[in-house]
Order: C-alpha cells, then sequence, then structure tokens
C-alpha cells in the first residue's frame, strides 16, 4: 500500500498567480476603511474595503521558535489584496497571496502583517487569517472511538475565510488512516503533524496516512479558496481496525450464512467486513452486483497494507499470513446513485464444497453447475499431469456470462496470460486442478442459475468418434452422432478437405488439432505436417458448449479429387450433370476436359432453388483453387494451371438430401453451336428437364458493331436470359434478368461470338433473333 509522505501544503487547481485581476474603481469612488490589529490565531478578520494606496497593518505573535503559519487572504470583490510579514527589524520574513498559504516565521515574538493593494489604485475588501502549527487555537480532540470504522465521524462548518480548523488526536505510531471517506464539498485539504511538528500527511486526493512520526498528533482543515464548508470528518483507522462487522470465510457452492453486505449512499463512502484468516489459503472477493454499480472493493492486513483488490486480483487474492484483515467496499465515482451490495469471501485454497473430480474424457455429456446465490463460488476438480493441454467451455442457460479460471494443486492460478491463437492450459505439474468459476451476473426473484461445462483434454484427446478418410461422390461412412470431437485419422502427409455438417446440413467451422494440442487449421483446406491422428473439435469459443445432443457429421477428403466423372463441356446439346447430395458432409465431384487456357461456364435451370444451386469450387491437379463458385457461372473460369481439372460441388448451405443439375460450356475456340442467323425469322429451340440451354453463333464478319438481339418464348412456360461471348470466352453482353421476352442492345467486338440462351428447366419453345 502506498502511503502519503509530507508535502508541501499548497496544493491548488487555480494557482493565485492564475486569477485575472478585476477591473477597479477609481480611488475617489470608494470610502476609505481603517483595518488592523492583533490577529488571533483561528479567528477571521474581515475588511470591507482597502482603497488606493491604503496600507492595513496587522500584528501576529507566536510564543515558540520557528513556528508556521498556515495563511487564509481571501479574494474578495475588486482588486486583489497581497500580505507582507515583517519581523521586529523590520526584516521582509515572507508573503501572503490570496487563498490558501503558509509562512515560515523565525524567533518567537511580534510579527508584522502590511496589507495592500498591488497597485496604488482601485479599490477591493479581503478577509484575513492565521493559524498556528505548532500552538494552533481552538484544537478540538478527537477521542479513540472517532476512530472505529463505526464512527459516524465529527460534523463541523468551516467559516468563510478561516485559515484551518485544527483537531488533536493520539493514536500508537505507524497507525494507518483512512482518508477518503470525508464527506466534505469544494476543495478541501489539511495537514496531519506529528508531536515534533513534522508534516506526516497533505490531505488531498490520497486514500491513507500513515503515523510515522510521534504523537499527539495534529489536523489543521481547511477550504483552499477560504469558502465556507460544511464537513463530516471521518478517519477510521485500517491498520488494527475496529468497528466492522464480522464475515465469516465461505466455501465453495451456496456461501449460506457467511454473506455480508451494506449500502454505500455517496461517493467516496466506504463500507467495511472484519475476516478473520485461519490459513493462509488463497480467497476470492464475490460481490454482487459484479461492476453493475462500479463498486470497488480492496483487502488490508492487520498493519493497514494493501493486500489485493478488485481489478488486479478479481480471481486470486492471496492471504500472506493467519489473522485479521479488513475487507473495504467503496463508491469511488461521483456519478453514482446508492449501492447496495452483497459480498462473500470465499476460501480457495481447499476443496470443501468442491464437486468430485471430472472426466476430461470428450464422452460425458456437459456438467450442470448450479448456482443458487450471487456471491457463490463453485468449484469442479479434475486430474492432470504435466503437460496436459486442457481446455474449460462453458456457457450460461440464459444471457449471462461465465468466469472461469485455474487453479493448480498449490491454489496458485494458472494460464492467466493471452496466449494468442493456441487453445487451453499446459499443466505444469500433476496433480488435481481446480476449476473456479461462478455466473457475474444474478437476476433479482433468482434462485437457481445453471451454467454447463466441459473440461476437456485436447492433447492426445480420448472419447472422440474416429474418421477416416472418405471419397467423393459417395455419402460419408457413419451417420450423423453427438460428442463435441472428432479423430481424424490422416493416412499421409498433405492437403485434405475437412468439413463438418450437422443434420440440417448447415454448415459448422471447426478446428483441427495435433496430439500436443496445438492449432494446425481452421479452415476447410487443412495440411497435415504427418501421418497421425489429430482431433477435430467444434466452434473453437470457449464460452460455448457443445452437449453431445448436438449431432453432425466430419469428413475427411483428398483436397485433389480423383476418379471424378468427366463432365461435357457441350452441355448445350449434352445431358446435363445429374446429382444429389444423399447425406450429410457428402461432397460430389465433375472433371472438365477442356485443354488449358479455355473458359468454361457452368449453367444452372433459371428457375434452381437455393437448395439444388451447389456451393463449386474448380481445381487443378495439383488442388490450386482456380475460381469459386460465382466465377464459374458468371464471367467463366480460366483453365489455368495443370490438367485435369475438377470441380468440386457442396450441397448449398443448409440443404439436405437436395438434388442438382447444371452444365458446362466451354465458350473460347471456334463455335461449334448452329448460326444465329439475322432477320425476322431467327431460330427456335425447345427447352426442358434436361435442355436449359441452347448455344448459337455468329461467324466473324457477320455481324455489326452494334446488334439488337430478341428473344420470346412462343410456348409453355418459364423465362430465359441470353449472354454474349467474344472469341476469348469473355461475356461481352448480358440480359441480367430472365424475361419472358426481351430485346437488348450489344456493342459487339469483332470475331466470332457465342450465344447461350439459359432458361427454366421446363417445357417451352423460344425464337432468337437479331
Amino acid at each position: 500500500m502506498a502511503v502519503a509522505t509530507a508535502v508541501p501544503l499548497l496544493v491548488s487547481p487555480t494557482p493565485a498567480t492564475a486569477a485575472p485581476e478585476p477591473a477597479a474603481p477609481e480611488p475617489a469612488a470608494a470610502a476609505a476603511v481603517s483595518c488592523g490589529g492583533p490577529l488571533t490565531f483561528g479567528a477571521v478578520e474581515e475588511c470591507p474595503a482597502i482603497v488606493g494606496g491604503q496600507e492595513h497593518v496587522f500584528t501576529v505573535t507566536t510564543t515558540v521558535d520557528h513556528d508556521t503559519l498556515v495563511t487564509k487572504l481571501t479574494r474578495g470583490d475588486g482588486t486583489f489584496a497581497r500580505g507582507y510579514v515583517t519581523d521586529s527589524a523590520d526584516e521582509s520574513v515572507c508573503s501572503i497571496n490570496i487563498d490558501a498559504g503558509e509562512c515560515q516565521l523565525g524567533p518567537a515574538g511580534t510579527y508584522t502583517v502590511t496589507v495592500r493593494l498591488p497597485h496604488p489604485t482601485g479599490s477591493g475588501n479581503y478577509t484575513l487569517s492565521v493559524q498556528s502549527t505548532r500552538t494552533p487555537g481552538g484544537c478540538q480532540d478527537l477521542p479513540a472511538a472517532f476512530f472505529s470504522f463505526a464512527s459516524p465521524g465529527v460534523g463541523a462548518t468551516l467559516s468563510a475565510g478561516a485559515a484551518a480548523d485544527c483537531y488533536r488526536f493520539d493514536q500508537p505510531t505507524d497507525s494507518v488512516l483512512y482518508l477518503r471517506d470525508m464527506d466534505s464539498p469544494g476543495d478541501l485539504q489539511g495537514q496531519v503533524l506529528d508531536a515534533g511538528h513534522e508534516k506526516l500527511c497533505h490531505i488531498q486526493y490520497i486514500d491513507y496516512c500513515k503515523l510515522t512520526g510521534p504523537g499527539p498528533y495534529r489536523l489543521l482543515l481547511f477550504e483552499y479558496y477560504g469558502t465556507e464548508a460544511a464537513y463530516t470528518l471521518r478517519m477510521p483507522r485500517l491498520s488494527q481496525a475496529t468497528g466492522c462487522p464480522a464475515l465469516p470465510l465461505a466455501s465453495f457452492g451456496d456461501p449460506g450464512t457467511a454473506v455480508g453486505g451494506a449500502t454505500v449512499h455517496r461517493p467516496g463512502e466506504v463500507a467495511c467486513h472484519a475476516v478473520e484468516a485461519s490459513s493462509t489459503d488463497p480467497v476470492v472477493v464475490r460481490l454482487d452486483p459484479f461492476n453493475a454499480q462500479f463498486l470497488r472493493w480492496s483487502l488490508y492486513d492487520s498493519a493497514g497494507d494493501e493486500v489485493c483488490e478488485s481489478y488486479a486480483n478479481a480471481r486470486h487474492c492471496p492471504i500472506p499470513s493467519t489473522g485479521a484483515y479488513t475487507l473495504l467496499v467503496r463508491n469511488p465515482h461521483s456519478f453514482i446513485d446508492p449501492s447496495t451490495y452483497q459480498v462473500a469471501v470465499a476460501n480457495i485454497g481447499g476443496t470443501t464444497g468442491c464437486a468430485p473430480p471430472a472426466d476430461t474424457s470428450w464422452t460425458p455429456d456437459a456438467l450442470q453447475v448450479h448456482q443458487t446465490s450471487p456471491v457463490q463460488t463453485d468449484c469442479q476438480q479434475f486430474h492432470g499431469d504435466a503437460g496436459d493441454r486442457m481446455v474449460v467451455y462453458r456457457a450460461p442457460e440464459s444471457y449471462n456470462y461465465v468466469r472461469t479460471w485455474l487453479l493448480d494443486p498449490a491454489g496458485t492460478p494458472v494460464c492467466t496470460e493471452y496466449t494468442g491463437d493456441e487453445t487451453g492450459c499446459v499443466l505444469p505439474a500433476t496433480g488435481t486442478y481446480r476449476v473456479i468459476s461462478h455466473l457475474t451476473e444474478w437476476r433479482t426473484g433468482s434462485t437457481d442459475l445453471m451454467y454447463l461445462m466441459q473440461i476437456r483434454r485436447l492433447s492426445d484427446a480420448v472419447g472422440c468418434p474416429t474418421v477416416t478418410l472418405g471419397a467423393y461422390n459417395a455419402v460419408p461412412a457413419g451417420s450423423p452422432a453427438g460428442v463435441r470431437c472428432r479423430s481424424l485419422e490422416v493416412p499421409a502427409a498433405g492437403t485434405y478437405r475437412v468439413t463438418a455438417s450437422n443434420t440440417a446440413n448447415e454448415r459448422l467451422y471447426p478446428i483441427v488439432y495435433d496430439a500436443d494440442g496445438l492449432r494446425v487449421c481452421s479452415e476447410v483446406r487443412c495440411e497435415f505436417p504427418a501421418a497421425g491422428t489429430y482431433t477435430l473439435v467444434l466452434d473453437g469459443n470457449t464460452t460455448q458448449v457443445v452437449d453431445n445432443d448436438y449431432l453432425y457429421a466430419a469428413t475427411l477428403l483428398p483436397w485433389t479429387p480423383a476418379s471424378c466423372p468427366q463432365a461435357s463441356v457441350t452441355g448445350w446439346q449434352d445431358d446435363p450433370e445429374v446429382g444429389t447430395f444423399q447425406g450429410v458432409g457428402q461432397h460430389d465431384c465433375r472433371q472438365l476436359s477442356s485443354p488449358d487456357g479455355s473458359r468454361v461456364v457452368a449453367m444452372l435451370p433459371g428457375n434452381a432453388t437455393t437448395a439444388s444451386s451447389p456451393e463449386m469450387t474448380v481445381v487443378d491437379s495439383t488442388g490450386s483453387a482456380l475460381c469459386d463458385g460465382w466465377e464459374l457461372r458468371e464471367p467463366g473460369c480460366v483453365l489455368t494451371g495443370s490438367a485435369p481439372y475438377s470441380v468440386v460441388l457442396a450441397p448449398a448451405n443448409g440443404a439436405v438430401a437436395s438434388p442438382y443439375r447444371l452444365t458446362f460450356a466451354r465458350v473460347t475456340g471456334p463455335p461449334t453451336c448452329p448460326t444465329l442467323v439475322a432477320g425476322s425469322t431467327g431460330s427456335t429451340v425447345t427447352t426442358g428437364p434436361d435442355r436449359f440451354v441452347a448455344c448459337f453463333s455468329i461467324p466473324a464478319g457477320d455481324h455489326a458493331a452494334q446488334e439488337s438481339l430478341t428473344w420470346t418464348r412462343t410456348s409453355g412456360t418459364g423465362r430465359a436470359r441470353l449472354r454474349v461471348y467474344d472469341g476469348d470466352g469473355v461475356q461481352v453482353c448480358a440480359s441480367g434478368l430472365y424475361a419472358v421476352t426481351r430485346t437488348i442492345n450489344c456493342t459487339l467486338p469483332t470475331g466470332p461470338l457465342t450465344v447461350l440462351l439459359q432458361a427454366d428447366a421446363l417445357d417451352a419453345t423460344y425464337r432468337v433473333t437479331r
């Protein structure tokens, strides 16, 4: 605990020298007033006016050598006055500026104080007061009971312009007084002096004063600017504190009667609790409401030294020795309404109230923890070996936050630092560990709030269903099952496709770890450094619990497909590619037989639903991804890489047992489609479930730079769209939306062109003209 030491008396946010002097009236406008005479320690001399070159002469007598005066010269109205102190030889001793100050005197005797304006013009008024630090006047004795936390304090009013109120008291040397509990407005300050007149503490913006010098002691209290101030003086003794209600240590679980509480009414007010530690086991302080009303707590030993506090020791408060401790709860802010709280201090060094050791394999259902008190602290034991990487998942039953931390066998928190991308905590030693936990919010009227917890060993994980290498165009082995993890049996080093989907075929985002519990990958593409067993875990977020009733399937596939059926790239004349994703996690593939540099477009029926629109990725023989589904469907995918090229198809997110049909068309190279002749006759095509794309060619030199293309449905149902590609396969004109009939105006480049009509997979006929 930092203890205040003696500092200069004057500490002000507005120094006197910085204050502007108001305009003063002419001397003739003010009546001369004669002020002066002897000054009595603690009394206030009021002077209604000082005009022009007037000098008001006062005297002050001290009976001791080297006395220090606390001075107060108020600002008043008009021009600010200033005082000058001289000794019996008329030698200058010090100046008295406006507001609070002090003046160091020499030998005992009478000193002269001359007050005048800084210039022989203008006028003003002022008050003057002095107080001796060695022989102060009007001192009030503070009894021993005043230093109890149960004391109501001493109420008083500091008169306007008074130099200082004086209090006299005695306490054991090295006592620590708590100063933050004073109830006072304005800029109330003070100084504590020991029996040798040494300053021990300057009272302003400090929490404590340690009485390092001999007693008895004096407190001189003043308002810096001389404003009248009603205050309540409180200085409870923090060392060997008295007046605090006893707060027994609680064990894990519901603390029962080991709960304290109070209401902190005003800013700065403090409440205290007496805590007796019969061992050096660490404790945790639980305050409700948790951070909701911005209360702060600190724990002090019998010497008044701070042992721990809210921010640095929210998880763990070490107890250095057995004996008495004082817990202070205070409102440190100026904007908080009265706050009523409950508090419990739980001994977390032992296992009383702690749940039996948990199974750290992945098979058991999540633990259910019941919290029946707002200041309850829970404990769950488990056995761990040195080097184990453990992870704790937790989640509340309803909106809340579960706070957890881990204690080693000695009761010391471990893994308290952020570890970046790595998950879990590596145990430093073998033994029984404890997970300490509690809910941070407690709703009024609650009697039993529940949260879930999973304590799992991530390294050499046990209890995860096994997943072996699967194949494309086949349902993954095994049906969806529970358990948050899967053991992936990877046959060789390389790149693999790793996915997970629930029973609704909604895509999940697992993380894969190696045998040491270190992250390998968290995306679909996963590079395994060696053959072996790896662990897939759903949702790396430790504030989520995925229990065994949540069913899902995991898939392990080679990243580069093999044995894929060959797909036609003249799908406008051949049967479409048709398939169905029969099971959760299934992936299909098709091989494209186009040469390097070709541009291929994938087309779905215009009336394809989201469920019947598979996600697609084009890869080359090395597994390098060339295009995603949008690129393949719209501008087309240029096959630049290493042949053969494959399209990997996956079901749309959330689509179960979804059928699909699509065609591929190569739009580079000499067009092989029927010619679309110019004129109103045009060409007629028939569409249906297996013919939803029609292709036309326009030879080079047989078209203008600007042409209109029209399609019209002449029978049946459905709609269509039109796209035009140049000889390099670049789309140069497109209709965008599907329509029954429409005309588009195209700017056409020189060279041959390919025109694709993409329709609904419905029986219909269309006429296309240009």
